[in-house]
């Protein structure tokens, strides 16, 4: 007998911080997926902080995101994304043809494993405003404008072939979650794109599950400052 939806239990970090929790809590909310979400915060990432602490005692990784369902944990978010394709297929998670699905299959991957500059440079954090942040590692490390080139190449060419809004057209799939992090960093560093890809932020920030995630981030109002090292304090490097 299939367990119910509900027997799902994701856990994660902080929204405004977690870029991996971001990717599988975005992916379940827009397809209607039921789950019960525990936020873990973070404290600190020392063996003895409290998250690390709760967590361990969840995944051996150590880390969020973990999906437990039932007697079954799985961490990281892609085998997350991956198990939930396969436990609810008629949500069509992954695009349907083949070749789509093979493609929508390697551009998670790349994002997963790589884009390290973008990742260092400018983390996430949707609470922030930081365009003169942006602009200076814009200006310093090419690293970072070489991973911009190759998203920009990579997601504007899935958007002109697939007519939008979303990389793969008409439908929000893994795809798009695992992307949905890039675009919070977009908006929150002002970084340069074009207008294809300008309105593919657009569109994400629109989407259910990314607006819900959103209005969860700026409620938090926790300032935390190992994630934080460019400001003393919340709201100190603000461009608006």
């Amino acid at each position: 007998m299939t367990a119910p939806a509900t027997a799902l239990t994701l856990y994660i970090g902080n929204k405004n911080y977690s870029s991996w929790s971001m990717r599988p809590w975005v992916l379940m909310r827009e397809h209607g997926i039921a789950f019960r979400e525990v936020k873990l915060r973070f404290d600190s990432f020392a063996p003895d902080s409290e998250f690390k602490k709760t967590i361990s005692h969840i995944s051996p990784a150590g880390k969020v995101p973990v999906l437990v369902d039932g007697n079954l944990v799985i961490w990281d978010s892609l085998a997350i994304v991956e198990y939930l394709a396969e436990r609810f297929a008629q949500r069509n998670l992954w695009p349907q043809p083949v070749a789509q699905r093979a493609r929508a299959r390697s551009i998670c991957a790349e994002m997963h494993t790589g884009f390290t500059a973008l990742r260092s440079a400018l983390p996430m954090n949707i609470e922030a405003r930081l365009p003169e942040a942006g602009a200076i590692a814009w200006r310093d490390k090419p690293a970072l404008r070489r991973d911009m080139q190759r998203i920009e190449a990579l997601c504007g060419e899935l958007l002109r072939n697939h007519h939008g809004p979303f990389l793969f057209g008409e439908h929000f799939t893994i795809a798009d979650a695992f992307y949905a992090p890039l675009v919070m960093r977009v908006q929150t560093y002002a970084l340069p794109v074009s207008e294809t890809v300008r309105g593919y932020v657009q569109a994400i920030c629109a989407s259910q599950g990314v607006a819900a995630w959103i209005e969860g981030a700026l409620a938090e109002h926790d300032f935390v400052v190992s994630e934080e090292p460019y400001r003393l304090q919340a709201g100190s490097a603000h461009g608006d």
